[in-house]
């Protein structure tokens, strides 16, 4: 059987929420080789609404299916529910809040060369995030001296206190006004801060909430994965100049300036793994709730004087927010109610430079919501990386599908072009601790013919590794394949993730309104053993997240 859960959103004026949807069952072929279920994911940000995919939940994570943040227990919830799931706090059993589903992420990504990335992106272990170069220090030509620590590895002793605008690495403060974006700022606000200081950008938000996959309108909020979906299919982002915000409008036909390939999420409430990923890598998107709707509100949680917030209780977040630093000494005593201790993350807000420290406030390490759900980019390349981009899922992880087991086969079909060579895969880790074994199968049949299960099983190795958090990676082929003109042939990935029940990510119509799927173009194909496949656009009414690049 296979069960697909819903959605959640974020994002009147000044918030982000979700919608939570149901569950439906699919029955599987009758040979008991049909996969068992699929459970979404999400993040939302629908300002005063709730917020996130259903079954999903807020902070950009999805899950397995009915699990959610806390699979393992180890946030205080039976393992595999996660909260939400048991209706503790207001969703439907079944439902749960993270993408992620278990409690943190793994640490590291597995050493160059044996996980297909290049060098210099895996084996830091430690700290949870891939390697990459930069600058460590130096003037931008502007008399700002600032400190980058991306050449720095997984040895590094956090500081008790960092803050992007003292190194040089302020992202540029927007102001979403009375529009449900503030999830469309957060996560270019965090995309942004992931290139500075070396590369200055502002990218549209009109862009990328009007030229989505997705049918929701400005005023409708959104939610991380949206984001994410948006990203990786190339769609965005596009300069700010090229589509100015807030006009109502965004022109047709417009190019992305960046390539996003990779996009990890981060352990519910891992605060070490949160500042790692700020030291090294970029701003990390989270979320919050509040009742504020802009700079001009009044909150019982939120500190005028000291412009700090804190919130504790069992309300789902509904807004998103960037956290740029943190200080472990910021005093409790700036906070409106009695904590336990000090610190605080210092976060970039959407409400413009008139609220807090010029668009800046201070949020405490006991807020109910900051850290739990985390996304941070990792890896953002320049447009000619690849010369073409094979997917069928322009909705992203919507939800995710198995056979009640940690592990599944899927596979996805293409047809080449003239001249082109298959340089690399691109899917999502649903959670923590992933391996994946990546081959290719050439010349294959057109769909429904008898010898397409024999020229799935006819495949050929091509790379393997092991990828420490939950997210999308892209994984470079150890050496590039020449395609035949108009060849057919399929990424085939067998994948296990420990503690699932569902590995394989998946975009489907939740029947909420909200993912606008189209099924025929994609042929897809998913067996529990690597021999018995079926064709899922078929026999599930989905599409699986499996993108092929080529040279």
């Amino acid at each position: 059987m296979l069960i697909l859960l819903g959605l959640i959103l974020a994002g009147n004026s000044a918030g982000c929420s979700r919608l939570f949807g149901g569950g439906q069952g699919l029955e599987g072929p009758a040979d008991g080789s049909g996969a068992e279920g699929a459970a979404e994911n999400g993040s939302g940000s629908n300002e005063n609404k709730d917020s996130g995919p259903a079954d999903s939940g807020h902070g950009g994570t999805g899950g397995p299916e009915g699990q959610g943040q806390g699979i393992s227990g180890t946030d205080g919830y039976p393992e595999g529910q996660g909260q939400g799931i048991s209706g503790a706090d207001g969703y439907p059993e079944g439902q749960g809040q993270g993408i992620s589903g278990a409690d943190g992420q793994p640490k590291g990504q597995g050493s160059p060369g044996t996980d297909g990335r290049p060098e210099g992106q895996g084996s830091l272990g430690t700290d949870g995030l891939p390697g990459a170069g930069g600058p460590s220090g130096g003037d931008r030509g502007d008399g700002f001296p600032y400190t980058w620590n991306r050449g720095r590895g997984a040895d590094i002793r956090l500081p008790e206190s960092y803050d992007y605008r003292k190194t040089g690495r302020a992202p540029q403060i927007g102001n979403q006004g009375s529009l449900g974006t503030c999830w469309a700022f957060a996560s270019l606000t965090a995309l942004e801060s992931s290139l500075l200081p070396t590369d200055r950008e502002t990218f549209a938000v009109d862009h990328m909430t009007m030229h989505n996959s997705f049918l929701l309108g400005q005023d409708e909020g959104g939610e991380y994965t949206m984001s994410m979906a948006y990203l990786l299919a190339w769609q965005g982002p596009v300069p700010e100049s090229e589509d100015p915000y807030g006009d109502g409008y965004s022109p047709d036909n417009l190019k992305p300036s960046k390539h996003v390939q990779e996009i990890q999420v981060l352990g519910p409430k891992d605060y070490d793994a949160v500042k790692r990923a700020v030291y090294l890598k970029g701003g990390v998107q989270s979320s919050l709730f509040t009742s504020m709707r802009d700079y001009e509100s009044e909150s019982v949680y939120y500190n005028r004087e000291t412009n700090s917030y804190c919130y504790i209780g069992n309300e789902q977040p509904n807004h998103d927010s960037v956290i740029v630093g943190w200080d472990d000494n910021f005093p409790k005593e700036n906070f409106n109610m009695e904590l336990e201790g000090d610190g605080a993350f210092i976060c970039t807000n959407s409400w413009g430079e008139d609220f807090g420290e010029q668009g800046y406030f201070y949020v405490s390490y006991y807020d109910s919501n900051i850290g739990v759900h985390n996304i941070v980019y990792t890896g953002v390349e320049p447009v000619d990386n690849y010369k073409k981009i094979y997917q069928s899922d322009l909705c992203g992880w919507v939800g995710q599908i198995g056979y009640g087991q940690d592990q599944a086969w899927f596979a996805n079909t293409y047809r080449a072009g003239k001249g082109e060579e298959l340089a690399a895969a691109g899917f999502y880790a649903t959670d923590k601790d992933t391996e994946y074994e990546i081959y290719v199968a050439r010349n294959l049949p057109e769909a429904g013919s008898r010898g397409m299960e024999r020229a799935l099983n006819d495949r050929t190795a091509v790379v393997r590794g092991k990828l420490a958090n939950a997210g999308y990676y892209t994984v470079p082929l150890k050496e590039k394949i020449r395609l035949d003109d108009n060849e057919k042939f399929a990424i085939i990935i067998k994948i296990k993730t420990p503690g699932t029940v569902h590995p394989v990510a998946i975009e489907y119509d939740a029947g909420d309104g909200i993912a606008q799927v189209d099924l025929s173009d994609g042929e897809g194909y998913l067996s529990h053993n690597g021999s018995v496949w079926e064709h899922v656009e078929e026999t599930q009414k989905c599409n699986l997240c499996l993108k092929a690049y080529t040279d």
